[in-house]
């Protein structure tokens, strides 16, 4: 008895292969923004840091003057 592959199970093959590298381009995608996201945060708190390290704040001259 020879055995055959049907066509169905290859075209239900590529279907669920075609639904994975769906789910890879997300994944990926998901990273991408991840990683953008954080760059940016992390900008933005150096950038906040060294402005509060330039520029007193209203807090300390109302300390000095008590």
């Amino acid at each position: 008895m020879k055995k055959t592959f049907k066509f169905s199970n290859l075209l239900l093959i590529c279907a669920i292969t075609g639904t994975l590298s769906g789910c890879s381009v997300v994944a990926v995608a998901d990273a991408a923004v991840s990683v953008g996201a954080t760059v940016v945060k992390t900008t933005v708190n150096v950038i906040g840091s060294a402005v509060d390290a330039v520029l007193p704040e209203k807090k300390d001259k109302e300390k000095e003057k008590k």
